[in-house]
């Protein structure tokens, strides 16, 4: 970044949000602060049940951990500072925030690309291949997967970033986005920027390309085994199997498919924040519900943590009820007991 960049971008930028001038942001307000909240709880959860439920420890979980890791992440970069300016006048970033928005987001999405097409080759050893799947999706096999899908994102993010922020602005200061999304700042540069508005299409079609042809090869392989089949019961079993990932996978690309692969003269300042909304605040919701709605492993295992801690209460009950049995022969009164209230413990007695 040159001398002449830095002092063209000394100032900080203005973040114009989702609706421009809303006329209730109360209640905008509180629709984003409730998917967030959602969204945040729903990933944290996957996240802890994945972990402390030993029949989830397997590749896939594994892999779907990482991607609630990225989602939690991914909706942190951008929600809170979004909320931040719908309560407030000043909707101000600074020139080094705007960056590492810049630096982060991408780092989660092209994570997030490449895992999610990572994710279909383990379905695909899943299903065809389940004799040598232990083998072939091994502990380390499976590190290098989710190592790999943060090292390549991020790739992404070092290379584009310095460039993004190395242009002069020297213009208006007013982002028409509620994030510091590239397309929408580089309007703001005082220079030609569509040279390197090209060479960053190209990147990230390419950056689609890989992943999605892993994704296609994997399920094409997919479909025809299972149209090989002989049993119904097999051929469910493996539609289930794959259909949340196919989901993810639809929703996911989707998006990514319109804001990185169509022409600009397809795109408009509006149409760009509402699928820019849908990719960074609705589908980190989205993924884990899917995962845990139709998905009966997630399900049972959440059954399972929460029968846990509904036995370990009743344990602790039946000890205050024992011990206030025995109060006229001791005053010790368990631990338990105590943690429970005695005013609780005496009503149920």
């Amino acid at each position: 970044m040159d001398v002449e960049a830095v002092l063209w971008n000394s100032t900080d930028f203005v973040l114009m949000g989702l609706i421009t001038r809303p006329v209730f942001p109360g209640i905008i307000f509180a629709v984003v602060f409730s998917i967030f909240v959602v969204a945040v709880t729903a990933n944290v959860v996957m996240i802890l049940l994945i972990r402390v439920d030993s029949r989830l420890h397997t590749p896939m979980y594994f892999l779907l951990s990482q991607l609630s890791i990225m989602d939690t992440v991914y909706i942190c970069v951008t929600v809170p500072k979004m909320l931040q300016d719908l309560l407030s006048k000043e909707k101000t970033i600074s020139f080094l925030g705007c960056a590492l928005q810049i630096f982060l987001y991408l780092t989660l999405i092209g994570g997030e690309f490449f895992l999610l097409g990572l994710m279909a080759y383990d379905r695909y050893v899943a299903v065809c291949h389940p004799l040598r799947y232990p083998l072939l999706m091994n502990r380390r096999i499976c590190l290098l997967m989710a190592v790999g899908s943060w090292v390549g994102g991020s790739l992404d993010g070092f290379m584009l970033t310095p460039l993004t922020m190395s242009f002069p602005y020297c213009g208006s200061r007013e982002i028409n986005h509620f994030f510091c999304e590239i397309p929408a700042v580089l309007k703001l540069s005082c220079v030609d920027t569509s040279l390197y508005e090209t060479l960053m299409y190209a990147c990230c079609v390419l950056m689609l390309l890989i992943p999605v042809s892993i994704i296609c090869v994997s399920y094409a392989r997919i479909l025809l085994a299972v149209h090989q089949m002989r049993s119904a019961g097999g051929r469910r079993r493996a539609f289930a199997t794959c259909s949340s990932h196919v989901l993810v996978v639809s929703i996911f690309y989707g998006a990514a498919f319109y804001t990185n692969v169509l022409p600009h003269s397809y795109h408009t300042p509006e149409k760009n924040k509402v699928v820019s909304a849908f990719y960074t605040i609705l589908t980190p919701m989205l993924n884990p519900l899917i995962y845990s709605l139709r998905n009966k492993d997630v399900a049972a295992a959440l059954s399972r943590v929460l029968g846990r801690r509904a036995r370990s209460r009743e344990s602790a009950w039946a000890l205050c009820r024992e011990a206030l049995g025995d109060r006229m022969r001791t005053s010790v009164v368990p631990q338990q007991c105590r943690s429970l209230g005695s005013g609780d413990c005496s009503a149920s007695y």
